[in-house]
């Protein structure tokens, strides 16, 4: 298995310690052909984008794409902040972005009702009582991932069940009934074997990513790897391997060809 492309990596203009140009040169020296940069969304008080710093980075993406030859899409990872699948992604700002990755992270700026009906019990399940969500946060939750994939035109669901626990099998039927891609995420393991398995039984499709926060881990996957060799799933239903490249529907959505 050879990755082509890796679409989630962070920056120093959020959380990533390499800067754009770094990232670009180490998907370079690893063969990628494309990379996508996509730092942490506007509503992270601590590392989320600056929206006045978007000009700049389109700049950089583009002169390392030139310099390095490897295509560079900017991108975000986009929090998710309402029930109703809002992000702090906007479509006024689409125009500004080629990707659009969304995923659940601790301590964003949630509206009140998504903070108090999914950020604080998640929190609180995670650290007080050991994953073991109610069965009404798993249905919150799910509820709000299945929003975000039908009223946004989300290229690819981070870290599924990162601190937010859903009904996996549900959350990625809705993916592959709107052509969102679910991420298998290599720096962490966020999903059971037993998830994995259930999320595959669906048909919906994948792509796997580094979630690199420094450049020295850029294309790299051996995590996901050690997975794939457990959990049978098809790899003709990974679509950023061995010379594919995924169908993004964020761009079609905009109007453009997508893939």
């Amino acid at each position: 298995m050879r990755l082509t492309a890796d679409y989630h990596t962070h920056t120093v203009f959020s959380h990533g310690k390499g800067t754009i140009y770094d990232n670009v040169k180490a998907a370079a020296n690893a063969n990628l052909k494309e990379i996508g940069i996509t730092d942490h969304g506007f509503s992270h008080p601590a590392f989320g984008l600056t929206k006045s710093k978007i000009p700049k980075m389109r700049v950089l993406c583009s002169d390392a794409e030139k310099e390095l030859g490897v295509k560079t899409y900017l991108g975000i990872e986009s929090n998710i902040i309402g029930l109703d699948g809002r992000t702090d992604l906007t479509e006024k700002m689409y125009d500004k972005f080629d990707l659009f990755l969304a995923g659940f992270h601790k301590f964003v700026l949630f509206y009140p009702s998504a903070f108090f009906k999914v950020f604080a019990p998640n929190m609180f399940t995670a650290y007080l009582k050991k994953d073991k969500p109610s069965r009404s946060l798993i249905k919150n939750n799910t509820k709000t991932f299945i929003n975000v994939i039908k009223t946004r035109p989300v290229d690819v669901i981070t870290h599924l069940n990162f601190f937010c626990y859903t009904d996996v099998s549900e959350v990625a039927k809705a993916a592959a009934d709107y052509g969102t891609y679910i991420e298998l995420n290599s720096k962490k393991v966020h999903l059971s074997d037993e998830e994995l398995y259930a999320v595959a039984k669906t048909g919906v499709r994948f792509i796997i990513d580094s979630d690199a926060h420094s450049p020295e881990r850029v294309g790299e996957f051996s995590l996901v790897e050690q997975t794939l060799k457990r959990v049978n799933i098809d790899c003709n239903r990974i679509d950023n391997i061995d010379g594919r490249f995924p169908k993004f529907r964020f761009a079609a959505f905009k109007g453009g060809a997508g893939r």
